[in-house]
């Protein structure tokens, strides 16, 4: 079995008294879809913000690939090829989607891109720009506003700034959030796609998309891991039922 890509080792977060990271430890293999799933208050987004580096860990270490990034920099940890998007859509609403995925590729490459400049000006920024757009289904919208967009192509444009980063591991928290049911398809559809060619770790409360992608499932309650296992296995796990899954299937 190949090395896992990322590895958590008894990660540990507390405010105040309250624990919401209790000894995590997991990994995710490469070219899987690992699901992280919980109920309200898991834990689920403070384990999104350690692994990506907006919030530092009390105790324990985040290995990516092997190297301990645990006291990187979010701007480093990208540069080390991880790449994520958040819970509420971050794109930039007055930049076309091709600027707002150019602006990611400017940070990967240091490039002098400038908003305001024709897009011929920066040929190689843009066509960085074009081939991420194209790659999640956005190629004919990349001169639209990004706030003209519709829900569910906005999350595909943060989907494309994630990807012109060239990550090694994407962290998606909650890429469904606010998507209607045809929305939901659309995006489910798209990181089917991309399964092939990255690896991804996936926080999310649609049991529909969670199902349906994941290769292996990961279950927080109160801060701890108490299940992990394939899509089949955590259905039938009585502790995970009891916890989580029992209401949500309901």
């Amino acid at each position: 079995m190949a090395d896992p890509l990322l590895r958590l080792e008894d990660l540990r977060k507390h405010y105040g008294g309250l624990a919401v990271t209790d000894g995590v430890t997991l990994e995710v293999r490469p070219g899987e879809i690992h699901a992280v799933i919980g109920p309200n208050g898991a834990g689920k987004t403070t384990l999104i913000h350690e692994v990506s580096g907006l919030v530092a860990p009390d105790a324990g270490r985040i290995l990516l690939a092997g190297r301990d990034i645990t006291r990187l920099s979010a701007p480093a940890r990208v540069r080390a090829g991880l790449a994520r998007t958040f819970q509420i859509t971050s794109v930039v609403p007055g930049f076309t989607a091709l600027e707002n995925v150019a602006l990611a590729v400017q940070a990967r490459t240091g490039s002098s891109f400038r908003f305001f400049r024709p897009a011929a000006a920066e040929p190689a920024t843009n066509a960085a720009a074009m081939a991420a757009l194209a790659e999640i289904g956005l190629a004919d919208r990349a001169a639209i506003p990004a706030g003209a967009l519709s829900h569910g192509e906005k999350r595909a444009l943060e989907l494309a700034i994630a990807l012109a980063t060239r990550p090694r591991l994407l962290l998606l928290d909650e890429p469904l959030a606010g998507a209607g049911p045809e929305e939901t398809e659309r995006l489910i559809a798209l990181l089917a796609r991309l399964r092939p060619a990255y690896t991804i770790l996936l926080v999310e409360h649609d049991m529909q998309a969670v199902f349906a992608l994941a290769d292996r499932v990961s279950v927080l309650v109160y801060g701890r891991v108490i299940a992990t296992g394939t899509v089949g296995e955590i259905r039938g796990n009585p502790e995970v039922r009891a916890a989580y899954l029992g209401e949500e299937e309901a």
